[in-house]
């Protein structure tokens, strides 16, 4: 045993001490003033229009009428904080979700960021390769119902016959 190894090895404290320095010394230290509620929220508001063409989020906006701390706790954590992080492009975090909440079951959601795939360039193609990844961890039954959700969003945001190009 050498010498380092044996002092930690009688000295805990130095040892928690010295623990305790290094993984303070992996964290990036926090910005010298914390953002607000408030201001998560509006990082959050811009998130959600960037993606939705500039428009509100119609289901954001309907839990806000009935369930506000949600909708709020929705816009500050899940699109202020998470969504606006650096380190993924938007068409990457949009393939993403749309993997993670069709593996899930999740249709609704996973909608909703198909659409926001699509504002963001995925092609349909792009969509329908994620829904057969889905099919290896989450299984068929789970794609299936993914694929369905897609074929009508699909339907949804083709012109119809009397529109014009």
């Amino acid at each position: 045993m050498t010498h380092a190894t044996d002092t930690l090895t009688r000295h805990p404290v130095r040892l928690r001490t010295l623990v305790a320095a290094g993984l303070l010394a992996a964290v990036p230290a926090m910005p010298a003033a914390a953002l607000t509620t408030e201001e998560r929220a509006k990082r959050g508001g811009e998130v959600i229009r960037s993606l939705n063409n500039g428009q509100p989020q119609p289901t954001l906006e309907r839990m806000r009428e009935e369930f506000p701390f949600l909708a709020e706790a929705t816009e500050a954590y899940a699109l202020g904080d998470v969504w606006s992080r650096p380190g993924l492009d938007t068409r990457t975090r949009q393939l993403a979700a749309v993997a993670a909440f069709a593996a899930i079951g999740e249709t609704a959601f996973m909608k909703i960021h198909a659409g926001y795939a699509l504002n963001a360039g995925v092609s349909e193609d792009e969509l329908k390769e994620i829904i057969y990844m889905v099919t290896v961890p989450a299984g068929f039954p789970r794609a299936i119902s993914a694929a369905r959700t897609l074929s009508e969003l699909f339907a949804e945001r083709r012109p119809s016959e009397g529109d014009t190009p």
